[in-house]
């Protein structure tokens, strides 16, 4: 599953900060449960949304945009929120007897998506947050003012090495998967 709530939060963060960036986490997680049901909803996920909006808040608040920050803003979300918080709350969820399923609190595929994600999300992150800056910025929302949004050299090689990774470790994966059941 893949969603854009990422750039709703980060925009908020963006205009008013880490603190008030908790808020829209919050009403993005109640908001997106609300529209787009799935599963039974357990209330402690609204943390990860509301962590989320909070380090975007803390990496962009106030902040001059440049494609480096944005990109260890997400490497941030993605490890500590996606990677972190929720398998442990998945392992809380399940220690209550509400998701049925066993789960462990690492699991292989989950590394794997997150890592085949986090490129992607980093370059359409990049390309949102530098056209609305500039609408921000004229609207007098944000102050900094940010690079050119346009990718350099040293971040779409690092992108693009993550991204080689990614298709490494689906592939590693695929194949691990094939010999086990075998």
């Amino acid at each position: 599953k893949f969603s854009f709530d990422f750039l709703v939060n980060s925009v908020g963060s963006m205009i008013y900060g880490p603190l008030v960036g908790l808020a829209v986490g919050a009403v993005s997680d109640t908001v997106g449960y609300l529209l787009f049901p799935s599963g039974v909803y357990f209330f402690p996920f609204i943390f990860v949304e509301m962590s989320s909006s909070f380090l975007f808040g803390l990496f962009f608040y106030r902040a001059r945009l440049t494609q480096t920050r944005i990109i260890l803003s997400r490497l941030t979300v993605t490890v500590f929120c996606n990677l972190l918080l929720t398998p442990a709350l998945m392992k809380w969820e399940m220690a209550l007897g509400i998701y049925p399923k066993p789960y462990r609190f690492f699991v292989l595929s989950r590394v794997i998506k997150n890592i085949c994600e986090f490129p992607f999300q980093s370059v359409i992150l990049i390309f949102w947050l530098g056209s609305i800056s500039a609408v921000t910025r004229r609207m007098e929302l944000t102050f900094a003012d940010g690079e050119k949004m346009m990718p350099t050299k040293k971040n779409l090689l690092f992108l693009v090495g993550i991204t080689a990774a990614a298709i490494l470790a689906v592939g590693l994966y695929i194949l691990y998967k094939h010999h086990s059941s075998s």
